[in-house]
């Protein structure tokens, strides 16, 4: 197993700044964004980010970008994303998939490329159009088209077409397929509801999760918070209007409108519904992360550093737990304990899932039996989760969300002054993956 407490690399090596960020709106999939492909939505928001900190595309060494739904013109996706928005052509970029921490998992990545002195500057972030994602043909179907093609003359081409069949149409839907555990065999819902189940999760603390993490959105949202961290993104076919708040936040959200929503995964038993999960979400989040002394002789301040990070395994069936397994490790390296956190960026994949996160942190006998520790992690404080809404208000596209926790948590403890935060996620096939942070 990694020894991430110990690693060299967070002991040793010039400091690794996040000098700023910014992120798309998020938007649900089919919806306002839904007309804008995962390089354009990149391709904005990194070119903003170039302009807001007036830093010149030359000074930038590398380009990390997540992205889970690869589209089939961008093969390299964030290849293109530089070049598009004006990266030179020398200068080197590739994409990273970690599922719903693959914007994380681009973090880590200019982390380390700094930290041994392969970079100075390095652009790490997101890009997801869950809009986009394709519906497929069946195999069925595929081959028929290969017949077609590879039949010569038109009695040959006329036998493989009367092999046709009205089922060989019915689409393969590209997001259901990867929403679904190729191990266990469960969707990402089937996988909360077991967590809900295991940890007496009732429906009503679910739905009263949800309801404040909407409500705390829609604060945030008029109160201004985060104008700090989107940027306005102009909106096709004329490109005369601007999105510039997320479109998920319900201001009027309530628990008996909450309560009338069906369990969508056990429509039985269930007690996961559209109301308590995440939207599927289309947006992008970019960092530029540069080595301390780089930053100093560019002008530049830092929002906040790196101080470690660190991902974990666990059941593909209970992937929810994956912040109770990988934010101890992140903490640990750091040098830092839970109650050391001003803010804690948890992403809402689900009610249930944070829930269970939360009760497991706080639990002596999971530190025993499945972390191999005397004690609990801790607590946090409710002031201190999410203080202004997670993903089931904001949205969750897969491949960005992992930079938007860093982000909001460093524009939070700039805010408040607060010294240390923690931003993390579980990610689908069972892994966890965290992110320490500090102001500076």
């Amino acid at each position: 197993m990694s020894d991430y407490a110990n690693a060299s690399i967070f002991k040793e090596g010039p400091e690794v700044w996040v000098v700023d960020g910014l992120r798309s709106p998020f938007a649900k999939s089919g919806t306002v964004l839904k007309d804008m492909k995962a390089v354009a939505l990149g391709v904005h928001v990194l070119r903003d980010l170039l302009y807001k900190l007036s830093l010149a595309p030359k000074e930038v060494d590398e380009i990390v970008i997540g992205n889970t739904g690869n589209p089939e013109d961008a093969a390299n996706i964030s290849r293109i994303v530089a070049l598009e928005a004006g990266i030179p052509k020398e200068r080197s970029a590739y994409t990273v998939h970690r599922n719903c921490a693959s914007a994380m998992e681009a973090v880590s990545q200019g982390f380390i490329k700094i930290k041994t002195g392969l970079a100075d500057v390095v652009v790490a972030g997101g890009t997801e159009s869950m809009s986009n994602l394709p519906l497929l043909f069946s195999k069925p179907m595929t081959e028929l088209f290969t017949k077609l093609m590879t039949a010569k003359t038109v009695p040959q081409k006329l036998g493989v077409l009367s092999s046709f069949r009205p089922q060989f149409l019915k689409p393969i839907i590209a997001i259901q397929e990867g929403l679904t555990d190729a191990v266990c065999g469960l969707n990402m819902g089937e996988t909360a509801e077991l967590l809900a189940k295991e940890n007496n999760i009732s429906r009503e603390e679910q739905d009263r999760f949800a309801l404040k993490s909407h409500e705390r959105a829609v604060v945030a949202t008029e109160s201004g918070r985060f104008k700090a961290e989107i940027s306005p993104i102009p909106l096709p076919p004329k490109y005369d209007t601007f999105l510039s708040e997320d479109v998920g936040p319900r201001k009027g959200q309530s628990m008996e409108a909450l309560a009338k929503l069906k369990p969508y995964f056990d429509r039985r038993n269930g007690t996961v519904t559209v109301g308590n999960a995440c939207p599927i979400t289309d947006g992008s989040c970019m960092l530029v992360l540069m080595n301390a002394e780089k930053a100093k002789a560019l002008g530049y301040k830092p929002l906040g550093r790196i101080r470690s990070f660190a991902f974990a395994g666990v059941e593909p069936e209970r992937m929810g737990l994956g912040p109770a397994y990988s934010s101890p490790v992140a903490l640990d390296a750091a040098g830092l304990t839970l109650k050391d956190m001003g803010v804690v960026e948890i992403n809402e994949a689900f009610a249930a899932q944070v829930i269970a996160v939360l009760k497991m942190l706080a639990s002596k006998k999971f530190a025993q039996e499945k972390l191999g520790r005397s004690d609990a992690i801790g607590e946090i404080a409710d002031n201190v989760l999410n203080p202004n809404g997670g993903a089931i208000a904001l949205g969750h596209p897969v491949g960005a969300t992992g930079a938007r926790l860093v982000l909001t948590a460093l524009k939070e403890m700039q805010l408040k002054n607060i010294q240390f935060g923690l931003a993390t996620l579980c990610i689908g096939g069972g892994q966890g993956g965290s992110v320490v942070v500090e102001r500076v």
